[in-house]
């Protein structure tokens, strides 16, 4: 058997799931964030949506759950709270009522500057160097890609 080989029999091991070796790396990655999120008032969840108004800025609802792979029933409690937290506004588009567009408040575009060394910080933690983990995200969206274009 040559390594990285599972043994016959072994097939079925939790530990031989390349999909449980996924879930638990996911939370490990989603815990180290939350010291990090705790000061700026953010969920994990909250920061992705964050994450894409400061790079995209006013978006419609559907662009934003596109971005995040969220459907709306998910998105909309996301988007609540931030905007009870004064951080962005959402308001039904003139030319299409049924669109929902979220912009960010100025206290949302100055959080952007607090949030900077977060990416940083959790590299940091993780102990990877930069291109390490350029590499090891290059892969986790190649694989991604791979079983969105067959599934």
């Amino acid at each position: 058997m040559t390594q990285g080989e599972i043994a016959v029999g072994e097939e079925l091991r939790l530990d031989s799931q390349v999909c449980f070796a996924l879930y638990a790396a996911s939370r490990a990655v989603t815990r180290l964030y939350r010291p990090l999120l705790d000061p700026l008032g953010l969920t994990y969840p909250q920061y992705l949506v964050m994450l894409v108004l400061w790079e995209r800025g006013s978006v419609a609802v559907k662009e934003l759950g596109a971005a995040l792979d969220l459907d709306s029933g998910t998105l909309s409690p996301l988007l609540k709270r931030l905007e009870a937290n004064g951080l962005l506004t959402r308001s039904r588009s003139a030319e299409d009522e049924r669109s929902v567009r979220v912009e960010l408040t100025d206290d949302g575009v100055a959080l952007r500057e607090r949030a900077a060394d977060i990416p940083r910080s959790l590299a940091c933690a993780i102990g990877w160097d930069p291109a390490e983990l350029v590499e090891f995200r290059t892969r986790l969206r190649e694989l991604t890609a791979v079983i969105g274009e067959e599934h």
